[in-house]
């Protein structure tokens, strides 16, 4: 199970009833924060979902309205008595960016792992550290990247969190594994016992398909975007503008309308688009809705603190 919330989905200047981007995803337990625009803490303040176990910070691009929030953010989680090592992931730029950031914050009593514009990172869960980067693609949470079309280096991000298969009782039979390693080796990958090695396909059945969500924001639509959001079960995507008369300033200033975003979930496939990053100058995004729903008919208009849980399929 992921429980999503989207702290803020303004773009360009904090509103009085919109904070700038920044979206929050729990997932074991565990919390990763996408951008950190201005408002982010209030809106996790207001949320109840607390800073201290956060473990992955993704920053998309270093334009204020998704980065101004990060530098708060930072010294409220080590005045919350985080030891714990934090990663932050970002574009070209992201370490000069964090080292600027540290002028401020001297004394953080956590070490910052920043990696600067990866293509896949994989990661596992411990259930005591948290989220550790892991050296194979074993991890059960998967991040993507994908370079992104705007007026600074930009990165789209794709979140996959496996499944693992389901215990296959038979085929455990069949390979003659002893039923005390049954439970082990569902968690584990092999297992010694009596000086055999049994591992956990002896005892697991097929892949199972996992949760992918796809964050894409401030950039022109690009086809290489179909294949990274293919089949996503949410697509959060930009809705700077809604009108499609405004496709001019959307290419002038490299942004989407309501429209261009849906076709990019209508061509992916995608289960669900959550729009979000709207221009100040949209005071009410649902009166160009239907400028969507025309394209693809499953979308959703993003909300200050608006909460979306995905689980496995059955």
């Amino acid at each position: 199970m992921i429980d999503l919330a989207l702290l803020g989905c303004g773009g360009g200047m904090p509103m009085p009833n919109r904070f700038l981007s920044a979206i929050f995803m729990n997932y074991s337990g565990r919390k990763i924060l996408i951008d950190c625009g201005e408002g982010a803490q209030v809106s996790m303040r207001m949320l109840g979902w607390g800073f201290k176990s956060i473990d992955i910070i993704c920053i998309t691009h270093c334009h204020g309205d998704h980065i101004n929030g990060l530098p708060g953010l930072l010294g409220t989680i080590g005045n919350s008595g985080r030891t714990k090592p934090l990663t932050i992931i970002g574009p070209k730029g992201i370490k000069n960016i964090i080292n600027i950031f540290r002028v401020l914050l001297p004394y953080l009593p956590y070490e910052l792992n920043i990696i600067e514009d990866p293509r896949e990172i994989h990661f596992y869960l411990d259930k005591n550290e948290g989220l550790l980067v892991s050296s194979t693609d074993k991890g059960e949470l998967e991040i993507k990247t994908l370079e992104l079309d705007h007026s600074a280096d930009c990165l789209g991000y794709s979140f996959y969190i496996k499944r693992t298969p389901k215990f296959d009782v038979n085929k455990a039979i069949g390979n003659d594994v002893p039923k005390k390693l049954w439970n082990k080796l569902q968690k584990e990958k092999e297992v010694t016992f009596e000086g055999v090695t049994y591992y956990s396909n002896m005892v697991l059945g097929d892949e199972r398909r996992g949760i992918k969500i796809n964050y894409i924001t401030d950039s022109r639509p690009l086809n290489t975007m179909i294949p990274f959001i293919y089949e996503s079960d949410l697509f959060i995507c930009e809705g700077t503008y809604g009108s499609d008369e405004d496709k001019v300033k959307a290419i002038k200033n490299k942004h989407m309308t309501f429209r261009e975003a849906a076709t990019l979930a209508y061509r992916g496939k995608v289960s669900e688009l959550l729009l979000t990053h709207f221009s100040p100058s949209i005071n009410d995004p649902y009166e160009f809705l239907d400028n969507a729903r025309e394209v693809f008919p499953n979308v959703i208009i993003g909300e200050d603190r608006i909460i979306k849980s995905l689980d496995f399929e059955n």
